[in-house]
C-alpha cells in the first residue's frame, strides 16, 4: 500500500521529493473524533480532516442519511432540473443565514464558491439597471486566501501559495489586514484605534467607482496561520462597504458551522453581507459540497428575456448533488437536535484554559483563539519575535513529533493550528493539548 501510495498519487500542498522518503501514513477507518490508519493505531483528528469534519466521523444520523438517498438518486444535474435535497437545503439554509441572503448557488468546493462570488459581483455591475460597468475590481487583505482557482488565487494575499501563478491571475487591490502580533503600524489593540482600517478607507474612497466587492475572511484569517481580526473590525467593513457603495463578499469556507462558537461567523458583530460563501463544513465533512449566497437585490440583477443573455453562463457537473446536499440536511439537523453550539461554549472555554499554558514556552510567540480554531505561532526569539528559518522547518517537526503520540495536527508555516471537531470530547481535548505541548517542548525547548 505505502509503495503504490508514492508511487501514483500526488498528494496536494506537498512536496513529494521529501513525501517519497518518508513512511506514509495512511488512514483506513475513522469512529467520531479518532483516524485509524492500515496498521490499527489511533489518532486524534486535530484538524477535523482539514477544518470540514464537524460531528465526528461515521456519525450515525449522517451515514443513515447519505445511504437513504443513495436508495433514492446519487445525482442528478441541476442544470435546469431540480432535486429534492438541494431544494430543501437551500431553503434551510436561507432561514438560518445572515439576514438578507435569500438565494444559494450550489458548487462543490470553497475554491469555486468564491469563483462564482467573484463572477456575480463583476456580472451584476455590468447588466443590473443599477450596476456600473467601469466596476470591475476587487479589493481583499494581505494574508488572505481565498481558494486555489485562478479567480480566488487572484484576491488571495499569501504570497508563498500565489506569487507562481502571478502572470496568470487579473489584478485586485490589496489592503493591509490586521495582525496583532505583527502589527505594521507598531500599535497595540485596542489603543490602535483601527488603523489598520485607515489604509482600507483610502483605498475605498479612491477606488470606489472601479471596485465591485471587497472579499474577506470574517474574523479569522485561516490559511494565513489564524490571524484574528480585533473586536469591531468585521462590523467597520461593513460600514465602508455600505458607505462607499462595494459589495461585501463574506468568505466563511473556512469559519462557517460553529468553528468559531456561533453557526456563522458574521454573525458574532451582527453583519450581513451581500454574498457569503460556503463550504468545507457544510455536510459535516462527508461529501464535496459548497453554496454561494447571495441577496435578492443581486439575484434579480441576472433576470431577463432570453435573448438578452443576463443569464449568469457558469455551473458545475454536481452542482447541487443530492447525496451530497442530503448530508448538509442531516448536518444542520444535527445542530439542531443535539444543541451542538450550546455544548461547545464550554469546551471553548476549557480550550481557552488549556493553552494558557502554552504562552509560557520559550518559543512560543502568540496563541490565537476564536472559538474551536486556534493558531500557536513558534518564534526563533519570544523577544525580539524573529521567525525561524525556513530551513529548520520546526512546524513540519512538531506536527511529526504529535503523530508519534496519536495526534494528526497540520502547521502553516510555524504556526501550529488545532481545529478539531465540534464533537470532541473534553478528554480529547486535554489529550489534544498535552500531546501538542509535549511535542513543542520536546522539539525546542520550555
Amino acid at each position: 500500500m505505502e509503495i503504490d501510495d508514492r508511487k501514483y498519487v500526488w498528494h496536494p500542498f506537498t512536496q513529494m521529493q521529501d513525501y517519497e522518503k518518508e513512511e506514509p501514513l495512511i488512514i483506513e477507518s475513522g469512529n467520531g473524533c479518532i483516524l485509524t490508519d492500515i496498521y490499527g493505531n489511533e489518532y486524534i483528528d486535530g484538524v477535523s480532516s482539514l477544518w470540514t469534519n464537524v460531528h465526528g466521523h461515521r456519525k450515525k444520523a449522517l451515514d443513515i442519511a447519505v445511504k437513504k438517498q443513495l436508495d433514492k438518486i446519487a445525482h442528478s444535474t441541476l442544470l435546469g432540473l431540480s432535486n429534492v435535497p438541494a431544494i430543501r437545503y437551500a431553503k434551510k439554509i436561507v432561514e438560518i443565514a445572515p439576514k438578507g441572503l435569500t438565494r444559494v448557488f450550489y458548487s462543490d468546493s470553497g475554491s469555486t464558491a468564491v469563483e462564482i462570488a467573484l463572477k456575480i459581483a463583476f456580472q451584476y455591475q455590468q447588466q443590473a439597471e443599477d450596476g456600473n460597468p467601469e466596476k470591475k475590481k476587487f479589493i481583499s487583505l494581505h494574508n488572505s486566501y481565498h481558494g486555489d482557482t485562478i479567480g480566488s488565487v487572484s484576491v488571495g494575499g499569501i504570497d508563498l501559495f500565489h506569487s507562481m501563478y502571478k502572470h496568470l491571475l487579473f489584478e485586485s487591490i490589496k489592503a493591509e489586514s490586521p495582525y496583532c502580533y505583527r502589527c505594521a503600524f507598531g500599535k497595540s489593540y485596542p489603543g490602535c484605534n483601527f488603523e489598520c482600517l485607515s489604509g482600507l478607507e483610502e483605498i475605498m474612497s479612491t477606488h470606489a467607482n472601479e471596485v465591485t466587492a471587497m472579499v474577506i475572511e470574517p474574523l479569522v484569517q485561516g490559511a494565513s496561520g489564524m490571524l484574528l481580526q480585533p473586536p469591531g473590525y468585521l462590523k467597520k467593513v461593513r460600514e465602508l462597504c455600505d458607505r462607499y457603495n462595494i459589495f461585501m463578499i463574506a468568505d466563511e469556507v473556512a469559519v462557517g458551522f460553529g468553528k468559531t462558537g456561533k453557526m456563522f461567523t458574521c454573525e458574532h458583530e451582527d453583519v450581513a453581507p451581500d454574498i457569503m460563501t460556503l463550504a468545507k463544513g457544510i455536510s459535516g465533512g462527508y461529501l464535496p459540497l459548497a453554496a454561494t449566497l447571495t441577496t435578492e437585490k443581486i439575484y434579480k440583477g441576472f433576470l431577463g428575456k432570453y435573448e438578452e443573455f443576463k443569464t449568469f453562463f457558469h455551473g458545475h457537473t454536481y452542482t447541487g448533488n443530492p447525496l451530497a446536499c442530503a448530508a448538509a440536511l442531516a448536518s444542520l439537523k444535527i445542530f439542531e437536535e443535539e444543541k451542538v453550539l450550546d455544548k461547545l461554549q464550554a469546551k471553548i472555554e476549557h480550550f481557552k484554559q488549556r493553552l494558557q499554558s502554552f504562552k509560557a514556552l520559550d518559543n512560543v510567540g502568540d496563541v490565537r483563539q476564536c472559538g474551536i480554531m486556534v493558531g500557536i505561532e513558534l518564534v526563533a526569539d519570544k523577544d525580539t519575535k524573529e521567525p525561524f528559518s525556513t530551513g529548520k522547518r520546526i512546524g513540519q517537526r512538531v506536527i511529526k513529533e504529535a503523530r508519534k503520540h496519536g495526534l494528526i495536527i497540520r502547521p502553516l508555516g510555524d504556526v501550529i493550528v488545532l481545529m478539531p471537531p465540534l464533537s470532541i470530547s473534553i478528554d480529547e481535548l486535554d489529550r489534544l493539548c498535552d500531546i501538542t505541548y509535549e511535542a513543542i517542548s520536546l522539539l525546542i525547548g520550555g
